[in-house]
């Protein structure tokens, strides 16, 4: 099922972007990158297999609608850019630690422990599963958002938003010599959250299965670039817009670009570290909420 999905995915991005994209495959126009998990690397060559069936010279067996497409990858231990949370940040951990203290996060476990034992088998009810479901969709909020959502994007989902500005930027100057046209990332649900909170446009629910968020540049008349967003987490649906708070559909790049400031890590490394100063400052906000709550 989900690699029929993906096919189907395929299918829609090759007619989205038709005339823009070569009908046939041209390794100089896309690039996809991998997490090296087996079920990321063939959900991007099942969306390959729908975006680009052989045609002609490409064609190397007529019983098989198929060709061969590079998915790049790095071993699982040290991606850096894909899979989130990323590990190893103190800072983050303290963070979660936190979150998991906030009225928000206490008053939604302390609802559904008071509903359901969670101890019986047949506790597995519509409602509960209702609930449930809730709770899941919440706990992709916790990770990234909830209390601290710019701290803890730009030591997570900040670090992919600002690679693909990265990318949208060097689209904006002409260089013949690379003619990049798309680049594609096949991953997780927990880095499509990462993302989209780091963008602010995180709907607090759990993305389904081949689930799509585009970037597209766009040059305007005048000669300067805008930046639009789609989302599609409905095959039976068109993609459906996404803008950045503060900015409208199709967002001037520069203005994209200030925007998301806040949420792009400077210095990642020292950032997830906890100094003795942050400790210090932390512990008195502490005592200050706990006196004002009180």
């Amino acid at each position: 099922e989900g690699m029929r999905q993906h096919f189907e995915l395929g299918q829609v991005l090759k007619k989205r972007y038709q005339g823009f994209l070569n009908e046939t495959y041209n390794r100089h126009e896309i690039w996809v990158r991998s997490t090296d998990y087996d079920r990321t690397l063939m959900s991007a060559e099942a969306n390959l297999a729908g975006m680009y069936p052989p045609d002609g010279s490409q064609v190397f067996n007529p019983s098989l609608d198929w060709q061969p497409i590079p998915v790049h990858t790095v071993p699982q231990s040290e991606e850096q850019l894909l899979s989130f949370p990323q590990p190893s940040c103190p800072r983050y951990e303290k963070l979660m630690n936190e979150s998991r203290q906030t009225e928000a996060f206490l008053n939604m476990t302390r609802t559904y422990k008071a509903q359901h034992n969670l101890t019986a088998p047949d506790w597995v009810t519509p409602e509960v599963m209702t609930n449930l479901r809730k709770l899941k969709n919440f706990s992709f909020q916790l990770m990234f958002g909830v209390y601290k959502r710019e701290e803890k994007c730009r030591l997570q989902g900040g670090i992919l938003l600002h690679q693909i500005v990265k990318n949208i930027s060097a689209s904006a100057v002409p260089n013949h010599k690379k003619p990049l046209k798309m680049v594609v990332y096949s991953a997780h649900d927990t880095t499509m959250v990462a993302l989209q909170s780091a963008l602010n446009v995180f709907n607090g629910k759990q993305p389904p299965y081949a689930a799509c968020h585009m970037f597209e540049l766009f040059q305007e008349d005048n000669g300067s670039f805008s930046v639009a967003m789609f989302y599609r987490n409905d095959s039976s649906k068109e993609p459906y817009p996404l803008a950045l708070p503060g900015c409208a559909q199709y967002c001037p790049l520069q203005e994209f670009i200030s925007l998301i400031n806040p949420v792009i890590p400077v210095n990642r490394e020292q950032e997830c570290q906890i100094t003795a100063e942050r400790k210090d400052t932390e512990q008195a906000r502490a005592f200050l909420s706990l006196s004002w709550s009180c």
